[in-house]
């Protein structure tokens, strides 16, 4: 027992010589010492007597294979190679890709280490590819006919043709054509109005003017202030003509109402409809009999009836909430409530060419009266998209601009190439 425990003391103290440089099992400083374990019974040898710090680190980097000296030669023993188990770092070297002069080629790496081979780069050499010039793009080869599956069949648009013909001049009165497109718009007390006339592309391509025409007029003052909303469509297939008989239309119309203004809104604000729809029947039937008599001088057969006239008669009165529609020939009355639209247009009272037509309609805040000649009064009672797209546009809380009222009315489809004439009253 006693001598397994001294001969396991002289391993310990063989190692810590190894470790800390005592006695000759240091290596590399004497160039003897192989570092090897002594023999049992072989004295350790005596302590060196410079122990320091760092000669001690140093030390331990010389058993460690790291120190000053490692390998420095073929006989380093212990610390001129790596302890078993580890592995040395490999060396980066970077060797030319061509020899030196007067070698006969790149030396071969040492074991362990890794060779990097440099790398020139060709030089640029210009391509002779050269962009294509910018074209304009061509026009798109046609669709094939009908829809893809599954898609509905879009609705035809209608445009202007890119070069259309200028209208002829009036004879007596060259300097005065007839514009292509009217709009106009205003506030009447609680009510905002926004108008317009437009030349439908048919009449457009052939030349010809416009033959519809409408009219917005204020008269009196006060409570007794009426507002007047006209809209006319001249019967002849002449486009001239047809103009000159709608503004005569509107003009009439203008012209008995002016001379009558105080009348009217009393009885509007009575609520005496009897007496309304007689005294405006007596009216038109005066009028239009006076139209009649100058067929000759507007351009129209004798005797012909001159245009389609269609009003609205709106009191200043906040309180009077009564608004009067009366009319002779075709046309439409709408009103857009709660975002559908109401056909106002009362039934024909009779055989005659060109009945009366005559209703009171009560006013709500939020409602839109539309009046319009035949050209936006048949898509809009035949086409239920273009009704909804209308009733969409218009059930804003506020009215549109002008622009945006224009835009609402423009064709849609090929049948919608007439005239187009609207007048809407927002009501608020």
């Amino acid at each position: 027992m006693e001598q397994q425990g001294a001969g396991r003391g002289r391993e310990d103290d063989w190692w810590w010589r190894e470790l800390y440089g005592e006695g000759s099992g240091a290596g590399g400083e004497d160039g003897g010492g192989s570092g090897t374990r002594p023999q049992a019974g072989t004295s350790a040898g005596g302590t060196d007597a410079s122990d320091t710090l760092d000669e001690r680190i140093e030390s331990v980097l010389r058993t460690m294979g790291r120190g000053p000296g490692a390998g420095a030669g073929p006989s380093g023993g212990a610390t001129g190679a790596p302890l078993p188990g580890t592995a040395r770092d490999p060396v980066l070297r970077s060797t030319p890709e061509h020899p030196a002069p007067g070698g006969s080629g790149p030396a071969a790496p040492a074991p362990g280490e890794l060779t990097l081979r440099s790398f020139e780069p060709r030089p640029w050499e210009p391509s002779s590819w050269e962009p294509r010039p910018w074209e304009p793009p061509g026009r798109s080869a046609p669709r094939a006919a009908g829809p893809p599956d599954g898609a509905a069949d879009p609705a035809p648009v209608v445009r202007a043709p890119d070069t259309p013909a200028f209208q002829e001049a009036e004879p007596d009165a060259p300097a005065d054509p007839v514009p292509d497109t009217v709009l106009d718009g205003a506030r009447f007390g609680p009510l905002a109005v926004r108008a317009v006339s437009q030349r439908g592309a048919d009449v457009h391509r052939r030349g010809d003017v416009r033959g519809e025409a409408y009219l917005t007029a204020r008269f009196g003052a006060g409570r007794n202030a009426l507002f007047l909303v006209a809209v006319a469509t001249g019967l002849s297939t002449t486009g001239a003509v047809a103009h000159r008989a709608a503004h005569a239309a509107c003009a009439w119309a203008g012209g008995a109402v002016d001379r009558n203004a105080t009348r009217l809104a009393q009885d509007l604000r009575a609520g005496r409809r009897d007496a309304l729809r007689a005294g405006l029947q007596r009216l038109t039937d005066r009028g239009f009999g006076a139209l009649r008599g100058r067929a000759a001088e507007l351009g129209m057969p004798a005797g012909a009836h001159p245009a389609a006239l269609r009003c609205l008669l709106l009191p200043a009165d906040p309180q009077c909430r009564t608004r009067v529609f009366f009319a002779v020939g075709g046309g439409g009355l709408f009103r857009l409530r709660h975002g559908g639209w109401e056909d106002l247009e009362p039934a024909d009272a009779g055989p005659p060419a060109a009945p009366f037509r005559f209703r009171a309609v009560p006013g709500r805040p939020g409602d839109v009266l539309l009046l319009c000649g035949t050209g936006l009064a048949e898509p809009l009672g035949a086409d239920p998209d273009f009704a909804a797209r209308l009733a969409a546009a218009w059930s804003a809380p506020a009215p549109p601009d002008l622009a945006g009222f224009l835009a609402a009315v423009q064709p849609r489809g090929a049948g919608d190439a007439k005239d187009r004439t609207a007048v809407g009253v927002w009501e608020s």
